[in-house]
């Protein structure tokens, strides 16, 4: 009875044409491109972050001119004359 199992288990994993893969080879193979994945993963989520920080510094404005609007009190005082539009063409 051991020889059946001691067989099976032998003959166990991937049978290709000219050879056969163990599948502790299968489960390294497996194992090692996961963790090339997560690390994969985790550089691009870094990436990501980089680039999103350095796209919110180039538009955060503090580089932009300076526009000089006339305060809300002057306007109400009526220091500044408003153009009201012309009517009456000729």
């Amino acid at each position: 009875m051991s020889s059946v199992n001691q067989q099976s288990f032998s003959q166990s994993g991937l049978n290709c044409i000219a050879f056969t893969i163990s599948p502790a080879c299968l489960l390294q193979v497996g194992t090692v491109s996961i963790l090339m994945l997560l690390m994969a993963q985790k550089a691009t989520g870094e990436a990501l972050i980089g680039l999103g920080e350095a796209s919110e510094e180039l538009l955060r404005g503090d580089r932009l001119p300076v526009l000089n609007f006339p305060d809300d009190h002057k306007l109400d005082k009526g220091q500044f004359p408003r153009k009201t539009p012309n009517t009456s063409r000729n």
